[in-house]
């Protein structure tokens, strides 16, 4: 017996202590009397707080001194501290100021404030929710921002546009009692949403606040046919930048789909007449109205993440097509703001033949430039880790900054005057937090780290790459040549020299991947006695375009061959017990499980999924993502089409639920609306 509930329980919660950090921002930098020069790094955490049963926030700051190219020493600046309500918080250009977007609790109602801290103390509080200008605040991913303008006198968010109130016909309250007049008949009318991880979210509008005169304006000119979000303002306040995505003909899921149509706009200001809602003063950056709006990128493609150089000159973002693959491999593109006119820096790579595997991120870092506006650094899937690349604007030129290291996988939190703040980890060790100055162009594999905060590895716990080539009978000729590869984490003794059981664990996406990072659940299986096979099966990121688009209408078929044939050659080179399998998978990943059970009935011992998808039929109506059941059975996909018998016989036919006869291992299912 690996363990008792008591002790796998407590091996959880021990393990569940590890926390990951999440964001960082690098402070004004201060010049001692004698010369020394130092910052301070604020640092945001998170960790699972099981008896809270909520994730738990919290940040630490750091003293950073140094000598302008190299870190000399670094001390924390006091102890950890919770950070409770906020939505979004950011530091002023200056650093002399701080936003937050806050939820708290006021007479048992939820409100929303605006707050504005100048060094140890709060100078203003705005009670957005009693202003009443606007619905909720968008504080996720997707939509929102929370950006100082230059000059530090506006604040640039998103909120969910407010709607008429409305009653019922036989409403009889006078309209002078209910303080507005209401429409009537429409309060059962359907606003759709912006799906799984947006509900509620329907129409985001652009709000800015005059923070001298606390007035909140709602930006006219957004064209009405697209929701705006990931906004900015330009170098010198007299204009912003932001994402659109269509809502014709009707909102589909933007959650893990980076496919979705959208472009950058450019929101102009002038002073030819005021268009701005609810009387708001601009007279500090001279403009009165948002008047012209003009799109800035392709119109028949995908924009996420737009990013302005520290001079001003170039904003960067990241492109791809619409619909098809959910999640695929993206150009990195430059809008050039001098020339106005778009290029494009790094593009699609179907095949890698390089180090270089392509872009997967589904957002650049806030803070992403080098301060010389040359050189800008991103984090991506590259195979089963995850890199820092570095890209030259100029030449075009890509290099990893953290390939070959010893920790599995890095992300990049900010870097901010060349100082560069990352966050690091691998199966057997949890994250740490490292700093270090990008070294000039051409010399960054010379980067000198420095840990802030170090985590030990786990002792009881190796893991491997390894690599797979599957048979040529499996192989589509469009796509030759195409590998995949497992993350394989191991106990590092077993119990009387006894094989170890195996939990094999594909992901899900289809169209995401495992890299090389910490996971609690395979560490706790792993420090329980188990094996570990995490499987990246063709059609994952970090492969190039030909490996995402091999698994277009193969979905069911290709990913569960490469799954097992991945299981099929570690028991013949690893000591594992080919007797005790386990499979464990969420969402596609769990897709793949059921199929494996009734594929192989009698080789999987037991089973426990996630959120399957079990029936894509089932899926037509009553999933937010529809496009995609039709892209993986390798049909085109149109807003309005009525499914026709030959693509509800393939989607049956790829679906787990038709092998549901053959199944003998008991399952576990899991369903829920939560994670």
């Amino acid at each position: 017996m690996l363990g008792s509930s008591e002790r796998i329980c407590a091996l959880y919660k021990e393990l569940s202590q590890f926390p990951s950090v999440s964001s960082a921002y690098i402070g004004p930098e201060v010049t001692a009397p004698n010369g020394s020069k130092f910052c301070n790094l604020y640092s945001e955490w998170w960790q699972r707080d099981l008896d809270r049963s909520q994730h738990l926030r919290f940040c630490r700051q750091y003293s950073v001194f140094h000598n302008g190219r190299a870190v000399e020493s670094v001390a924390p600046a006091g102890a950890c501290v919770e950070i409770q309500g906020e939505l979004l918080s950011r530091e002023s250009p200056s650093g002399a100021l701080r936003a937050v977007l806050r939820s708290t609790m006021v007479q048992r109602k939820e409100t929303e404030f605006l707050e504005i801290w100048h060094r140890s103390r709060k100078i203003k509080s705005l009670n957005l929710t009693a202003l009443d200008k606007h619905g909720k605040i968008f504080s996720d991913d997707q939509f929102g921002c929370l950006e100082w303008s230059h000059l530090e006198t506006h604040l640039l968010y998103v909120a969910e546009k407010k709607r008429p109130k409305t009653e019922s016909f036989f409403h009889s309250k006078a309209p002078e009692l209910s303080g507005s007049i209401a429409e009537k008949g429409d309060q059962f009318v359907l606003h759709e949403d912006w799906g799984e991880g947006l509900v509620n979210k329907s129409v985001p509008t652009l709000c800015v606040l005059d923070i001298e005169g606390c007035n909140i304006a709602l930006l006219e000119g957004v064209p009405d046919y697209i929701s705006p979000g990931q906004a900015l303002w330009i170098l010198d306040d007299s204009g912003i930048i932001f994402v659109g995505w269509w809502h014709e003909p009707f909102r589909l899921g933007l959650k893990f789909c980076s496919n979705r149509r959208s472009a950058l706009f450019h929101l102009n200001f002038s002073s030819s007449s005021c268009a701005l809602r609810n009387t708001c003063s601009f007279t500090s950056l001279n403009y009165l109205m948002a008047v012209i709006t003009e799109m800035i990128s392709l119109d028949n493609k995908a924009a996420c993440s737009p990013r302005l150089s520290p001079d001003g000159r170039h904003i960067v973002y990241l492109e791809g097509d619409v619909f098809g693959p959910h999640h695929q491999c993206l150009k990195l593109c430059m809008y050039n703001w001098d020339l106005k006119a778009s290029v494009t820096v790094l593009d699609i790579v179907r095949k890698p033949q390089t180090g270089f595997s392509g872009i997967y991120a589904t957002a650049l870092p806030l803070m992403c430039w080098s301060d010389d506006s040359r050189r800008v650094l991103l984090h991506t899937p590259q195979r089963s880790r995850k890199d820092i690349l570095i890209v030259d604007i100029e030449t075009g030129a890509v290099g990893p900054l953290t390939a070959g290291s010893e920790e599995g996988s890095w992300t990049l939190l900010t870097i901010q005057r060349d100082l560069i703040v990352v966050s690091c980890s691998a199966p057997n060790c949890p994250p740490s937090l490292k700093i270090g100055f990008l070294p000039s162009a051409g010399k960054e594999q010379e980067i000198v780290w420095v840990c802030l905060e170090k985590a030990e590895p786990l002792q009881n716990i190796r893991w491997k790459t390894l690599t797979f080539q599957s048979p040529d009978i499996q192989e589509d000729p469009k796509y030759n040549g195409l590998t995949c590869e497992s993350l394989l984490l191991l106990p590092c003794h077993s119990l009387e020299g006894r094989l170890f059981p195996l939990i094999v664990s594909p992901h899900g996406g289809p169209h995401s991947s495992f890299d090389a990072s910490w996971q609690l659940f395979a560490a706790v299986f792993c420090q329980l006695g188990f094996a570990v096979l995490m499987v990246n099966y063709r059609g994952s990121t970090g492969f190039g375009q030909n490996s995402i688009e091999s698994l277009i209408g193969r979905v069911g078929e290709q990913d569960v061959q490469d799954v097992q044939y991945c299981v099929e050659q570690v028991l013949k080179t690893e000591p594992l017990d080919s007797t005790r399998l386990a499979l464990f998978g969420g969402s596609h990943g769990g897709f793949l499980c059921c199929h494996l059970i009734g594929k192989f009935p009698g080789l999987y011992k037991v089973c426990a999924v996630r959120n399957p998808a079990v029936n894509y039929v089932s899926l037509i109506g009553s999933s937010d993502i529809p496009d995609w059941r039709y892209s993986a059975i390798g049909y085109d996909y149109t807003y309005g089409q009525i499914p026709l018998p030959d693509a509800l016989t393939a989607m049956i036919t790829h679906s787990p639920i038709t092998s549901v006869g053959q199944v003998t291992a008991p399952v576990l299912m899991l369903l829920g609306g939560k994670r």
